[in-house]
């Protein structure tokens, strides 16, 4: 297993999802150190969404083989879940519109201490704490003195690429060594894509192994598609291929389905794979 960095080594081969009226995504093959960014995309439908979720254990693949952090799929899906987080998954993890900033970053605090088998206590514990959520704010790139109420500001209150970042940074909590982002470029405008490949390129330098799908993508991304059958793609594709910095991937394909399909899967393979 990798031990070195903090980041996951990914490795796949092959692997897909079948779902109950058909293939979610299949032939998907990726190989990346950790440390990497890797940048899906594909169309609406593609199974952009359900690959995250394999590739965090929370949705148990069907053919093919992969490992996560050198644990396999879907033998150990438990401990790469463990290992890892994900973020801005409609339907999976999501944020309360109606909660606060603060109020959402304390709730996250709270339930890793109890996933880890102890509730905070004193002064020491609450300290630790609030280290805790500062450094996942800082790592998000989320100031609370530029929101409009600081941490008391809602949810809903929240400009888009806010929202991203909270949702980051209840992600990144915990220090998994792999995250998974969806929809990274939703609504967007284009510097704010910028803004958000440029915070996805900052994890991974620190360390952390990324996954996000969406377009945009910084040219030394690994590129993974997922695409019809009708239009096979090969992964890789321009500069990030060409230098391979952090690792490579190939060709990856998903059967034709609608982008209702692919959202309708993931809460599904999230309520039979267990916790977030």
């Amino acid at each position: 297993m990798d031990t070195t960095r903090q980041g996951a080594a990914i490795n796949a081969r092959g692997i897909g999802v079948e779902g109950p009226r058909g293939w979610v995504f299949r032939g998907v093959d990726i190989s990346a150190d950790p440390g990497a960014l890797i940048a899906v995309q594909g169309p609406s439908g593609s199974g952009r969404t359900c690959l995250l979720l394999a590739l965090t254990g929370r949705m148990r693949i069907t053919e093919g083989q992969a490992t996560v952090a050198g644990f396999p799929l879907p033998k150990r899906m438990g401990t790469v879940r463990g290992r890892t987080a994900i973020a801005h998954v409609a339907g999976v993890a999501e944020l309360e519109p109606a909660l606060t900033v603060g109020e959402h970053l304390k709730e996250q605090a709270l339930l890793g201490r109890r996933l880890k088998g102890s509730l905070p206590w004193g002064r020491r514990h609450k300290e630790a704490t609030r280290a805790r959520i500062d450094a996942a704010l800082a790592a998000a790139g989320l100031d609370p003195d530029v929101l409009p109420k600081g941490l008391r500001t809602t949810v809903r209150d929240l400009e888009r690429i806010e929202a991203l970042r909270l949702s980051i940074a209840l992600a990144v909590m915990h220090a998994p060594r792999l995250l998974a982002v969806d929809d990274v470029d939703l609504k967007l405008s284009p510097p704010e894509r910028a803004q958000a490949w440029q915070l996805l390129r900052d994890l991974a330098l620190a360390g952390t192994t990324v996954v996000a799908a969406g377009s945009d993508a910084p040219a030394d991304a690994l590129i993974v598609h997922t695409a019809s059958l009708d239009s096979e793609r090969t992964t890789g594709a321009g500069p990030a291929a060409a230098d391979e910095p952090r690792g490579a991937a190939d060709r990856s394909t998903a059967h034709p389905t609608t982008e209702t399909q692919d959202k309708e899967e993931a809460p599904h393979a999230f309520a039979e794979t267990g916790r977030a």
